[in-house]
């Protein structure tokens, strides 16, 4: 897998980018900006739906999610550029495995809101209390990108040898 991914790296040219002077500093300074635009939008979103700052529509905060879904598409490149680069560095490393599983979480999370919620959400007048469902997915979502910030942050503390903790890996 290792070297599969290192192969992919290096025929795209990532690897090539990721090892010069400057590479890793502004991939990951995009990758936070990825990040900021997500949070900042999603995050902001689902405070709305918990009930902080009521005096603003819905469907007007709404209308920022796609700034969040292009945070998002920038942290998968580069996030996508970090792994292939380096993948020793993060199949094995717990941190990053939770990072995934959160990421996961989000995901099936944000599919629940707009098969179940949306619809509720959309029509929800500015000061009005949404229910309950939509109020714990929200909570959720930012639970688990709350997660996706911590356990991101861990991966680069947190790579010790992989016959220590990884019982599959060797």
């Amino acid at each position: 897998m290792e070297d599969a991914l290192l192969n992919f790296s290096q025929q795209m040219g990532i690897y090539s980018i990721m090892n010069t002077r400057w590479g890793w500093p502004i991939i990951e300074s995009l990758h936070f900006f990825g990040l900021c635009l997500l949070i900042g939008t999603v995050g902001l979103f689902d405070l709305r739906m918990l009930g902080f700052v009521r005096s603003i529509p819905l469907a007007a905060m709404h209308k920022l999610v796609p700034v969040g879904v292009f945070g998002y598409l920038l942290n998968v490149i580069t996030g996508t550029m970090f792994f292939t680069s380096v993948p020793d560095q993060y199949l094995y490393n717990p941190a990053f495995q939770t990072k995934m599983l959160f990421m996961l979480g989000a995901g099936i999370n944000v599919m629940f809101f707009y098969s179940l919620c949306y619809r509720e959400v959309k029509g929800t007048a500015a000061g009005q209390q949404l229910g309950s469902r939509t109020r714990v997915l929200a909570g959720i979502s930012l639970l688990c990108w709350m997660g996706v910030i911590t356990a991101g942050r861990l991966i680069t503390f947190y790579r010790p040898p992989t016959y220590i903790w990884c019982f599959w890996c060797s």
